[in-house]
């Protein structure tokens, strides 16, 4: 018996479910403790037993205040300045000048007492304005009672002095800190004009008086300003992942603010992270049901199993590599090798599935490096993961040996370029070790990826199906009890296996299908003919009667039929693998038994067509296909009388267009093109194998006479 190599999993209804709640716990259980936050109590001065992290992002409102009165500290008062200013003041000195001349000159006054004077003087006062009366209120007693005093030149020479001091400090731009400055400064200038006694008390009065503040702060204006300098500062923020204090530097004040802002200083653990681990692993078994909702149950349970182990297998080796990783060797994480599951589920089960794995294992990545959450690694980490995980995908499916080429771009020299994109966007130095460090890691894990899905691709192909290259290689044995029963029992029918074997391999290979299934299908797809060997005519002793002479041809062609049901009852007896046992079935198809039906036709007209077509399937695939071809073309070409080039190629273009015609193929992948590939393929195969004999001319003999005899 051939023994069985592939996993067999149960057909009980509560598997699937089963295994996928397992599979939630332990991934669940793998994970939880990457994100588990533990309390924490963290005064001011004491030591960091660990690197504190920003466990999310928010404003640092302490900073931020500080900026903001910094800006508004930074601005320049506004103030604004009265141009009409000095010449208010010296046109009112000239009124006052002008009315105590006027008082002075009057006659009727020039009797009156000092005091009657003044009285009148500021009588006058209350035709000006309210502001002039206001400046002239601002002069002493005194000063009015000495003016009247002076005589008309001393008190031109003091008008005259006076507005000219006036005017000209009056024109530069004081401010309350300035004008007293500006003042003393004018008095002092007063000695350089010659003025004497009463008349130098006089004007430093007037000047004292006359200079004023002509620029004064806009506070509106100012404020304004800050306001508008105090929403321009930017918020200072404190982003998720970054470092607060590092292992073993003391907590200082500004680090206990941002602790405190974060909610870090005494807290209990966060179950934000769990949550969202636990919706991401209930999200990932609804995406598996959903993908598996149309699949046979047994296809079904085969792709979870599998699905679930590459899955498991990718976040312990994700795990272990995050216990290497620190802040100095975050390209640890690249040595990954990302593209294995993907690449491995793409090969054996869909395209969908392993672009669904690439983008649930970074998803995991995100939880397994979550120590590293909100740093620019990890966003490198994880856009790497999708990347390499997404391309590896687009490979053809099939194995890795079998495109060298576009393997080795798909899986080494896209990602190498992605790589290389990401570190100089990131603004990594190429003359920092650590840039190399992450580039070389990439390539190893790239590497990685390559060698495993190369080296281990047989042996998963073992434990996933029954035609892995190991269990093919051993059942093309010549030692196999099937293959050795069937040499002793039918020597014709073996061989006529064999020759169909290298026709039918051929001519796979020329279309892409999988020649080494083929042919291996080829060996065993006669099997059944062991049961009654002699009624085939392959297997008769030469000169011995063919024994259908003596049947009726419904007898004949039960026999003839029987030898596809005896054979895939061997082939399910001795476990033989799927392929080979479909091949047995399918290889004739529902083509029409033509020659026991024209004998049966004779016998009754009434006789019907359908009773002498194989009861079987037409090939479902194009390997089927082309075994159906090989095996009528061997033996109908092994059963001509010489055989010529052009007779062999007749008769495959016709059996192919008679098949076709027929409908033999309509429930198969194999295309015209194909057909007519595998009609030239198995044309040079036959005739190479069955060519007629070259007819060598004779050596003429020489008689004595020099002439030649026939």
């Amino acid at each position: 018996m051939q023994k069985n190599f592939s996993i067999k999993i149960t057909k009980r209804k509560w598997y699937v479910p089963t295994i996928l709640v397992i599979f939630a716990v332990i991934l669940f259980a793998l994970l939880f403790n990457n994100v588990r936050q533990q309390e924490v109590n963290i005064h001011e001065g004491q030591l960091a037993e660990k690197t504190i992290r920003a466990n999310k992002t928010i404003e640092n409102k302490y900073e931020t205040k500080e900026k903001q009165k910094l800006a508004m500290e930074s601005v320049t008062p506004e103030y604004s300045y009265n141009d009409k200013a000095s010449q208010s003041q010296i046109d009112n000195i000239d009124t006052l000048f002008r009315l105590v001349k006027q008082i002075k000159n009057d006659d009727s006054m020039k009797d009156k007492s000092s005091a009657e004077k003044v009285a009148q003087l500021k009588s006058k006062f209350e035709s000006v304005g309210i502001d002039t009366v206001s400046f002239y209120q601002s002069f002493p007693q005194s000063f009015y009672e000495k003016i009247f005093s002076l005589n008309q030149d001393e008190l031109e020479q003091v008008e005259k002095v006076s507005t000219t001091l006036i005017s000209k400090y009056m024109a530069s731009h004081l401010r309350q800190n300035t004008v007293s400055n500006a003042r003393q400064n004018a008095v002092k200038e007063l000695d350089y004009y010659g003025l004497q006694g009463m008349s130098l008390e006089l004007a430093k009065i007037i000047v004292n008086e006359g200079i004023i503040v002509n620029e004064v702060a806009n506070t509106k204006k100012t404020e304004e300003l800050k306001e508008k300098a105090k929403s321009e500062v930017q918020p200072v923020m404190i982003y998720q992942g970054e470092i607060i204090v590092r292992e073993g530097s003391q907590i200082d004040a500004k680090a206990m603010q941002k602790l405190k802002l974060l909610g870090l200083v005494s807290h209990t653990p966060s179950v934000f992270p769990i949550e969202a681990l636990i919706i991401a692993i209930i999200f990932q078994v609804l995406v598996i049901l959903y993908i598996a909702r149309q699949m046979s149950y047994e296809q079904k349970s085969r792709f979870v199993t599998f699905y679930i182990v590459m899955m498991l297998v990718s976040v312990l080796t994700m795990k272990f590599l995050q216990l290497f990783q620190t802040e100095t060797t975050n390209f640890v994480a690249f040595l990954f090798p990302v593209a294995f599951t993907p690449l491995v589920l793409n090969s054996f089960i869909s395209r969908t599935i392993a672009i669904m794995a690439a983008l649930f294992q970074t998803l995991f990545a995100m939880f397994v490096y979550y120590s590293s959450i909100g740093t620019s690694s990890l966003i490198m980490i994880l856009m790497t993961y999708v990347f390499v995980g997404v391309l590896a995908t687009l490979i053809q499916r099939q194995r890795i040996n079998q495109q060298l080429g576009s393997a080795f771009l798909w899986l080494f020299a896209f990602p190498i370029f992605f790589q290389v994109a990401i570190i100089i966007y990131q603004g990594m130095n190429f003359n920092e070790s650590v840039t190399w460090m992450t580039l070389g890691s990439m390539m190893v894990g790239a590497f990685l990826s390559f060698i495993l899905t190369l080296g281990l691709h047989p042996y998963v192909e073992l434990i996933l199906t029954d035609e892995s290259v190991i269990v093919l290689n051993e059942l093309s044995n010549p030692n196999q009890p099937l293959l050795k029963q069937l040499l002793e029992e039918a020597p014709g029918t073996y061989h006529h296996s064999m020759m169909v074997a290298n026709l039918a391999a051929n001519a796979v290979a020329q279309i892409g299908g999988n020649a080494m299934s083929t042919r291996v299908a080829c060996y065993y797809h006669d099997i059944g003919k062991m049961k009654y060997a002699n009624f085939f005519v392959e297997n008769l002793p030469a000169g011995a009667e063919n024994p259908h002479n003596f049947l009726l041809p419904e007898d004949s062609k039960r026999i003839i039929f029987s030898h596809v049901e005896d054979g895939i009852k061997i082939l399910k007896e001795a476990h033989m693998p799927k392929v080979i046992i479909d091949i047995c079935e399918q290889h004739h198809g529902t083509t029409l038994l033509q020659y026991f039906y024209y004998e049966a036709k004779k016998r009754d007209d009434k006789v019907e067509e359908k009773d002498f077509r194989y009861p079987f399937v037409k090939p479902q695939t194009k390997e089927a296909a082309v075994i159906n071809i090989a095996d009528s073309s061997e033996a109908a070409v092994r059963a001509m009388d010489h055989p010529t080039n052009e007779k062999i190629r007749k008769f495959v273009h016709n059996l192919i267009n008679s098949r076709i015609e027929d409908g033999q193929y309509d429930e198969c992948d194999i295309t015209m093109q194909d057909l007519r590939d595998v009609e030239d393929s198995i044309v040079n195969g036959l005739i190479s194998s069955f060519h007629s004999r070259i007819k060598y001319p004779k050596l003429a003999k020489k008689t004595e006479k020099g002439k030649e005899d026939d």
